[in-house]
């Protein structure tokens, strides 16, 4: 699993102009899943993104994790995360998990996340969402599970 993480200051998603998702300051999740990953995968990951430090300490360090400031979280599949995109000028998705197998962990994830922190909100797996997020700092990283 792939997640993709941002700090943000404000996040929301829209599915059919409909707001589904949003949180105030926290972390923005973008949640790609492989062919290959398992239940193992999936909690690793969860740990990690809920214990990743991405707020500044009273040092101004990034030393805090969203749980430690108890801020937002905003999870979000995307699919493109898991795309194959080492050569040519257009991604392959082979290494993409099927909706009937990335469905299952994606659910998992924010389950096991719901049951670590609050609050935890959530778009549409497979709907084509509209996100509005203000990157705060910037800061984003890359995790895998």
């Amino acid at each position: 699993m792939i997640a993709l993480i941002q700090r943000v200051s404000a996040a929301r998603v829209e599915v059919d102009d409909q707001i589904v998702g949003r949180i105030d300051h926290g972390i923005c999740v973008f949640v790609g899943v492989q062919q290959d990953d398992c239940d193992a995968n999936m909690e690793r990951l969860v740990n990690r993104t809920l214990g990743y430090r991405v707020f500044a300490d009273d040092s101004g360090r990034m030393n805090r994790s969203v749980t430690d400031v108890q801020a937002g979280v905003l999870i979000v599949s995307q699919f493109t995360l898991a795309a194959d995109t080492d050569s040519g000028l257009r991604a392959s998705y082979t290494s993409a998990a099927p909706a009937q197998l990335a469905k299952p962990l994606y659910d998992a994830f924010v389950c096991r996340a719901r049951a670590l922190h609050d609050p935890v909100a959530t778009g549409v797996f497979g709907a084509d969402m509209q996100i509005t997020l203000c990157n705060d700092g910037p800061v984003s990283f890359i995790l895998r599970g």
